[in-house]
């Protein structure tokens, strides 16, 4: 299971695990989006390679529009997935 709680201050809190099950709802969240914006990931226990797929689209669409996508609070385990990547 997946939440993610936007807020109108550019933060986005994403808890749970961001896999293929939950990779449209998320997209469908992270497009209405814009600007600079704050992912905290600090509740985020999982991420596939769909998920990396909608932080990859995330990224590149804020960044065509002068934007960007800033991880914070990301856990070692997930760090670890990234790095990997």
């Amino acid at each position: 299971m997946l939440t993610i709680e936007a807020g109108g201050d550019g933060v986005v809190v994403m808890k749970g695990r961001l896999d293929a099950a939950q990779a449209a709802h998320a997209q469908g969240v992270l497009d209405q989006v814009s600007g600079t914006v704050t992912l905290d990931v600090a509740g985020l226990e999982y991420i596939s390679s769909a998920g990396l797929g909608v932080l990859l689209r995330t990224h590149k669409r804020l960044m065509a529009g002068g934007g960007r996508l800033r991880l914070v609070n990301v856990g070692n385990h997930i760090f670890d997935i990234f790095r990997y990547s």
